[in-house]
């Protein structure tokens, strides 16, 4: 499987609470916070949720 690199761009103050919590569950929560996932399509789903508020770049292996 691949893997993508996920950071955190925008922060989730004022937004809805599924979106707050879909960002938790990435293991997000902080600003500029980058974490390393397989890309299931559990993780792309998430990562559609909430696409304004992360960068995303794949890994290249």
């Amino acid at each position: 499987m691949n893997k993508v690199i996920i950071t955190q761009i925008r922060s989730t103050i004022k937004r809805p609470k599924r979106q707050v919590l879909t960002i938790q569950a990435l293991g997000l929560g902080k600003l500029n916070k980058t974490v390393e996932k397989e890309l299931t399509p559990q993780i792309k789903g998430m990562i559609n949720k909430v696409s304004h508020l992360v960068n995303v770049k794949d890994v290249l292996r």
